[in-house]
């Protein structure tokens, strides 16, 4: 005799193989409970059963007032983030953590204002911030491993008083809220190294080389201006980068 398995169970099996195949990456929304009534024609009470369900077999997390986001299952917790995509930048590293399952620890090392600026040479283009320029040099954990050695240099010029601001907010949101700024142009390269325990500045605390991703980006608004200039270093164990690229219509 056939047992008719429950709407809510074969709605959760249906996100968590799209989750399996990769449509759907830790750290992102799954379907609301909205989206689930209106795609399955279904009541909120199967909604909200169906989520309840992906959440105990370990693939999500609900996060209040925002929603329920995959976690991240991989054995040795690589972290994909995406070079290409406008919309990768605009959430913060601490938000991205969270919603993949990690709990996150920001330490700053140092936050000044360099009088003389500063400038990057990035896929071929020497950018260029004068001072005066606020410097924010943090360490990015996750689970107490040291994932992102991040510098960040900010045009104080084109945002006057910045320091003053709660810069644990994601920066693009305070370069349009506070500002105003209309940003037009991500640059951003990829390279790596190899970080060994006796370099100078690592903060890694590896015993053994470590292979790390070095990017270098910049943020561009209007008539070519640089509002920030970044400088970080990733662990190559912990991350895997893909490119997102939208193609040209002919």
């Amino acid at each position: 005799m056939n047992v008719q398995v429950p709407k809510y169970i074969a709605i959760s099996k249906d996100i968590i193989k799209r989750i399996e195949s990769g449509d759907l990456q830790p750290g992102d929304k799954i379907p609301s409970e909205n989206e689930l009534i209106k795609n399955y024609r279904i009541s909120n009470t199967t909604a909200r059963k169906s989520l309840h369900e992906i959440e105990l077999q370990g693939w999500a997390a609900r996060i209040k007032g925002k929603g329920t986001f995959v976690l991240n299952r991989t054995a040795d917790k690589h972290i994909t983030r995406v070079l290409g995509s406008f919309n990768a930048i605009k959430e913060s590293f601490t938000n991205n953590l969270i919603r993949e399952g990690f709990a996150p620890k920001n330490i700053i090392l140092e936050k000044v204002i360099l009088e003389n600026g500063i400038s990057s040479e990035i896929n071929n283009r020497h950018l260029i911030i004068d001072g005066p320029v606020l410097k924010i040099h943090r360490l990015r954990y996750g689970n107490d491993v040291l994932l992102k050695d991040e510098t960040k240099y900010i045009s104080m010029t084109v945002c006057p008083k910045i320091h003053m601001l709660d810069l644990e907010k994601p920066l693009i949101g305070i370069y349009h809220k506070e500002y105003s700024l209309q940003l037009e142009k991500v640059q951003r390269s990829l390279s790596n190294m190899i970080m060994f325990p006796s370099d100078k500045n690592n903060y890694f605390e590896n015993e053994i080389p470590l292979a790390v991703f070095i990017l270098d980006g910049a943020i561009l608004c209007s008539d070519d201006k640089v509002v920030e200039i970044e400088k970080s270093y990733y662990r190559g164990d912990r991350y895997k980068f893909s490119i997102d690229v939208k193609p040209e219509m002919y």
